[in-house]
């Protein structure tokens, strides 16, 4: 039976590490209306200006994490898939990238050509964002509304408080936290206010984006569009599944890019801090990351532990993301199973 398909979609990678492939990856990440939400004039002269210096530094950084077979990103997708297609009875599982390659239009058109006609569209991303899944959703419609494909999604939508994700990613840790260690940071991608003030219910109260107390009280209205309360809740839910004191654990935000506001505590000033308040072990977990990347690896496994070192600290402790794993695995077939 192959008429219903599971399409699993990740951000992508560039083809490889050469200056000229980043700065392609780039171009397409960032100019992304979703990602820098722009007028088309403002956002081309930003990104052009980004692109005389980012793509070396980037090619030097994923040169530093790459992995014999390419992209660990996009190789730990198609291990996942791996493991997904034996649990998914109802069709083909295929993996696609929002840029780069697997392309969503290669991918869409050769599910089309086998003959399927509905697709369960997976992006694998906890929490909403435009940034991430509303971008996946329009530009797989743009596809098959383009290239008029006879596909009818159905949507897999953020999993950041389901209980099968969130058993699966406390047990990620349960092994790291069992051993001797000082606190655990968990560490978001960030994200610019703006981009979750303009989502923001009109007649709701003033939704704070800077007090964690606020975004545990967000109402449902408001943590349906708001990450950084998205991200707050997942966090405390993983920590109560470890069994974690309050002072053992805290979250950040990394990945900042530009002279934005974005939400904090910032990851890197997070570090810092725990370093010189005397933290000497510290564990990192990066929960809007189902598989380790560029942000995991570099940023935080090198960077990151840089970072810590410099402010006093003696030991960071990356803990991997679920990417493979069986239990990851089943929960999000049946995630998907669900939707």
């Amino acid at each position: 039976m192959t008429d219903h398909a599971l399409l699993l979609v990740n951000l992508g990678s560039p083809a490889s590490t050469s200056v000229a492939d980043v700065r392609s990856y780039l171009n397409q990440f960032l100019m992304d209306p979703y990602v820098i939400d722009l007028p088309w004039p403002i956002r081309r002269l930003l990104v052009s200006l980004i692109l005389i210096k980012r793509p070396e530094q980037s090619a030097h950084a994923y040169a530093s994490i790459w992995w014999e077979e390419g992209s660990p990103l996009v190789e730990l997708t198609r291990r996942l898939r791996t493991q997904v297609e034996p649990l998914w009875a109802h069709g083909p599982v295929e993996i696609a990238m929002r840029y780069g390659q697997p392309s969503l239009q290669s991918v869409l058109g050769k599910l089309a050509a086998q003959g399927v006609r509905k697709v369960t569209l997976a992006p694998l991303y906890p929490q909403f964002a435009d940034s991430t899944v509303t971008t996946v959703i329009e530009e797989a419609r743009r596809v098959v509304a383009d290239d008029r494909l006879p596909i009818e999604f159905v949507l897999l939508k953020p999993f950041y408080d389901q209980p099968e994700y969130l058993d699966a990613l406390a047990e990620s840790a349960r092994a790291y936290v069992e051993r001797d260690y000082d606190h655990l940071l968990f560490s978001f991608h960030g994200l610019p206010e703006r981009h979750i003030k303009k989502l923001l219910p009109k007649d709701e109260p003033r939704h704070c984006l800077a007090d964690s107390d606020c975004c545990m009280k967000a109402s449902p209205q408001t943590l349906a569009v708001c990450y950084r309360a998205q991200c707050m809740h997942a966090a405390h839910s993983v920590a109560q599944r470890l069994g974690l004191p309050a002072d053992k654990w805290s979250v950040a935000f990394q990945s900042r890019l530009g002279r934005d506001k974005w939400i904090e505590p910032y990851t890197e000033a997070r570090l810092e801090a725990l370093a010189k308040d005397g933290v000497k072990k510290i564990l990192v977990m990066c929960p809007a990351f189902v598989a380790d990347c560029i942000e995991t690896l570099e940023e935080i496994g090198d960077r990151g532990r840089e970072t810590f070192v410099e402010a006093g600290g003696e030991e960071l402790v990356l803990v991997p993301c679920l990417n493979d794993g069986a239990q990851w695995a089943q929960a999000l077939t049946g995630l998907c199973e669900r939707a």
